[in-house]
């Protein structure tokens, strides 16, 4: 490992020197130093490796080198190693060979959050709350999640049998289960009266399909009815550009989404959209919160901008710079910031976030307690009776759900008021 690596500085030093003596004085100094510093680098790192209390891995030392001068950058330039790398491409990609469960680690032990709707897991009975306590016979205790996660991926059509434990049965429950590919769902979607629901939790490949997919059914159920969409980007930390960029282009009939800037002018590029708008012009709110960052961000901007949504939450995370990918020969990606982006009015909202056109911070909804009620007319005596009986109206479980989120609950009042508004317009 040494000479390999002495080699590739050595290497690096003889093309620098032989370019930078080809430019003015100023690059003659610029290599020198340069110089200097590779040398200070090598320096260090034989002694290391030959004084450091116990023995250090060749490896870890010059990977933990490149880590910390990618973090000295920006905090989101890094060294992805080869697992590294292969776990970023599961996540943007959205599918992956496994079970079908969503995970977490409680005293050593991984509980399951939630099997996914239609997969293997779901199938086999697997249920929220089972401590998954042996993989294939052998104990999970002493395991990281991750490595957890590792062994119950693998290839499509193999087994794995795993040892689950329920507050409701006596004894352990082996279930052995068959991998199958999993796509992870970054839409989800539901119906709220006339109002459709997208919620995005992260914009991997399947982002716009499943956006297009959820708008279809909804708009089929709530039939003529259709009053808006609510687009649920709270908590969502990114993801990829050219996704954004369609969930944006999905609403918008016209118009810049985006640009990115680089270093150089040359690097300056422009997305625009297309005509065809999901929503058919209906009202769009958007919710946002701290935790929504750069792909959101480029969502939410681009509908601010256009006018096209009205912004509802708190101020976004702030993230608006881009990082390439650049795949390493054997040796893992660089993820690299190349770029800033800036939504269609111009604005980099770098540090800044999305200000939303409507503040709403998240809070719990609570009736007043019965003591603190208004009298109405059906308390007086011999109060006259209506004409018609009044019926209850039980609401859905949706609905039930979205009074107990107060951010959703304005931004649905908030769309029925438009929808009511521009239907009382057209009709004078």
């Amino acid at each position: 490992m040494r000479n390999f690596f002495v080699a590739g500085v050595a290497g690096l030093i003889g093309f620098s020197v032989a370019a930078w003596f080809a430019t003015p004085q100023q690059g003659v100094a610029a290599s020198s130093e340069t110089y200097r510093q590779l040398n200070l680098f090598g320096d260090v790192f034989e002694r290391v490796r030959a004084d450091y209390v116990e023995e250090v891995n060749d490896s870890e030392l010059i990977e933990s080198a490149i880590q910390g001068m990618l973090n000295a950058l920006d905090p989101h330039s890094s060294y992805l190693n080869p697992k590294n790398y292969k776990d970023m491409q599961v996540q943007t990609r959205g599918e992956f060979g496994g079970l079908g469960i969503e995970v977490t680690m409680e005293n050593g032990l991984v509980k399951v959050v939630t099997p996914i709707d239609d997969t293997p897991a779901q199938r086999a009975g697997v249920e929220p709350g089972d401590l998954v306590t042996h993989l294939n016979g052998e104990p999970v205790l002493g395991l990281t999640l991750s490595e957890a996660v590792d062994r119950m991926r693998g290839r499509v059509d193999t087994e794995i049998t795993l040892t689950l434990s329920r507050p409701t049965l006596e004894k352990p429950l082996d279930v052995t289960i068959k991998r199958a590919v999993i796509k992870v769902q970054s839409v989800r979607a539901r119906r709220e009266g006339d109002i459709a629901y997208i919620r995005i939790t992260s914009f991997s490949e399947q982002t716009e399909a499943g956006v297009k997919r959820a708008m279809k059914r909804l708009r089929n159920e709530i039939g003529p009815e259709f009053g808006g969409t609510v687009i649920d980007l709270r908590n969502n930390p990114g993801g990829l550009l050219d996704q954004a960029i369609a969930v944006s282009d999905s609403f918008l009939e016209r118009g810049e989404i985006v640009s990115t800037r680089g270093r150089t002018t040359d690097d300056t590029q422009r997305y625009n959209a297309k005509p065809g708008d999901l929503a058919e012009g209906r009202p769009v709110v958007v919710l946002i919160n701290g935790g929504s960052a750069s792909a959101s961000e480029i969502v939410a901007g681009a509908l601010q901008d256009h006018r096209r949504a009205v912004i509802l939450g708190t101020r976004s995370f702030g993230k608006g710079s881009v990082q390439t990918i650049i795949p390493l020969q054997g040796s893992g990606a660089l993820r690299l910031t190349t770029a800033r982006y800036y939504t269609p009015a111009g604005r980099s909202i770098q540090a800044k976030g999305i200000e939303p056109d409507i503040v709403v911070e998240q809070a719990r909804i609570e009736k007043l307690a019965g003591n603190g009620a208004r009298r109405s007319e059906a308390d007086l005596r011999n109060h006259l009776e209506g004409d018609e009986a009044g019926e209850n109206q039980q609401s859905s479980a949706a609905e039930d759900d979205a009074q107990q989120d107060y951010q959703l609950a304005r931004a649905l009042d908030l769309l029925r008021g438009l929808s009511l508004f521009n239907t009382q317009i057209s009709s004078n």
